[in-house]
């Protein structure tokens, strides 16, 4: 792989005759990149396809390649791209129909908007995948006939599918008002691969299951019809039932028992259980439930109070955090508990008062949340880090409003601080000797060397350091001189003009 030409690619800068001469000389690889350009021109993408069969799919999927620019016996993939979204031609379909590669007419299988002859045809197909894949995607009268096909690995497809009638979900999941299934992945004797712990002696058991369980994660499948999971005895049902928005209260109160924490903390998370469980939850010994409750949008603010001490959340906005009213905001920012004060720190909307209030806090934590708060001064930006040193760096150095000086002394902050170097690395602001500093961090090495303010002759010299990915990104930076793009060009030539 050439790391250099890849970078290019990529180059939002390059010039348009140096598009063309890398497509020329384009292996897979750099086709990824430039079927990525946001500026790559119909007549190169045609080129692109013609030069890398692989990167069509992709050109077509972005609307670069019509119907009329694409043979679907020599880009397959490509005409199958476009007939998922509508833009192919109808002959295709048929086409792929008989095609004799089964992955084809599986990928047609998925297309919406099938004529209804043509379901037909796939629904009756020889290969279990191309018919599953139908009942997956397919509408919802085809759904419910498929629902009683002789192999249990369709009945798991339709279970699947959001568009099949609640009835026929309900039936899949009770196991009655169908024939029973013939045939399973495990007993089929096609030689298909069957999926880890897979099991059948006779009556197809791992795919029955596993059809009750794509219905359980089903947003279409009737509560009452799930609702017995709540007591399984296998754990991945009740996983899935904790999770349901539309859980009824007998089983989130058996669920709120269960013995499995992951459950619990599921559970904890669910919108659709009460306040009343949600105190109970509250108080679960396990530290994961009661994060999931700390996680929960309708949690009350005073039972997120006492969970803030005990419950490490980390720098993330709460969704009770973020929906608080403007009153609730004001008692949040008065809390004498500075964990609370750190939840309401996360939020940038804040009104300027409470943010430098917030930023003034003397417990670092909260002055460490509210940092990147857009709005905050320079001269707020250097107090927070006199006052707590290293332990704010890092998050000072995310505001989208720190200057190009104050970055630079935060790259060279003693002691060092690495996360700081990997967010200056990125910051819009970052400047010369910012990014200097950035470079001598392993993992902020490769962000630095694309920034667009790194000076020119910086940017060359990394096209030939010893890690890939710093120098691709210097090749993708839009200040590498155009001569050197034109330099690194197969066949662009030294002399040749670039503008």
């Amino acid at each position: 792989m050439d790391h250099v030409l890849c970078g290019l690619a990529a180059n939002p800068a390059l010039p348009l005759e140096l598009i063309d001469r890398l497509i020329a000389v384009a292996d897979a690889d750099i086709a990824e990149s430039l079927a990525e350009r946001a500026d790559l021109r119909p007549e190169q993408a045609v080129a692109l396809a013609a030069r890398v069969g692989k990167a069509a799919e992709r050109l077509a999927r972005r609307g670069l390649l019509t119907a009329a620019d694409i043979d679907p016996v020599l880009l397959p993939d490509a005409a199958l791209a476009l007939l998922g979204e509508g833009r192919g031609h109808a002959e295709w379909a048929w086409r792929f129909a008989a095609d004799p590669d089964p992955e084809r007419r599986e990928k047609l299988a998925a297309c919406a908007e099938l004529p209804a002859a043509l379901q037909e045809m796939l629904a009756a197909d020889t290969d279990v995948r191309v018919v599953s894949e139908l009942a997956r995607w397919t509408t919802a009268d085809v759904a419910a006939r498929l629902a009683g096909h002789r192999h249990a690995e369709v009945r798991r497809a339709v279970a699947a599918n959001e568009s099949t009638p609640s009835h026929v979900l309900a039936a899949l999941v009770a196991g009655e008002g169908l024939p029973p299934a013939e045939l399973c992945l495990v007993c089929d004797g096609t030689g298909t691969p069957s999926r880890p712990g897979a099991s059948c002696a006779g009556s197809h058991e791992s795919t029955v299951r596993e059809t009750a369980e794509s219905a359980l994660g089903n947003p279409a499948t009737p509560a009452e019809a799930v609702a017995r999971f709540s007591a399984d005895a296998s754990v991945v049902p009740r996983f899935g039932l904790a999770a349901r928005p539309d859980l009824p209260p007998e089983a989130a109160a058996r669920l709120a028992k269960d013995p499995v924490p992951g459950v619990r903390a599921e559970l904890a998370a669910n919108l659709a259980i009460d306040e009343a469980l949600i105190r109970v939850l509250a108080a679960d010994p396990c530290t994961d439930v009661r994060r999931g409750v700390a996680r929960n949008p309708r949690v009350p603010l005073d039972v997120l109070s006492d969970l803030a001490g005990s419950v490490k959340i980390g720098p993330t906005l709460l969704p009770r955090i973020a929906t608080a009213s403007s009153r609730e905001v004001g008692e949040l920012s008065r809390s004498s508990n500075p964990a609370v004060r750190m939840l309401l720190a996360e939020r940038r909307d804040l009104p300027a008062a409470i943010r430098d209030g917030l930023a003034d806090d003397p417990d670092a934590k909260v002055v460490k949340s509210v940092a990147p708060h857009p709005g905050l001064s320079e001269t707020r930006l250097r107090t927070m880090v006199v006052r707590h040193g290293a332990q704010v760096v890092a998050r000072v150095a995310a505001n989208p409003d720190a200057s190009p000086g104050l970055l630079e002394e935060l790259a060279a902050h003693d002691p060092r601080v690495p996360k700081a170097l990997r967010g200056i690395a990125r910051h819009r602001n970052a400047r010369g000797a910012a990014l200097l500093a950035c470079l001598t961090d392993a993992r902020a090495r490769s962000v630095a060397a694309g920034h667009p303010c790194l000076p020119p002759s910086v940017v060359v010299g990394l096209l030939s350091d010893d890690d890939w990915q710093v120098v691709e990104a210097a090749a993708a930076n839009p200040s590498l001189p155009r001569t050197v793009m034109a330099e690194s060009v197969p066949g662009a030539g030294v002399g040749g003009s670039v503008t």
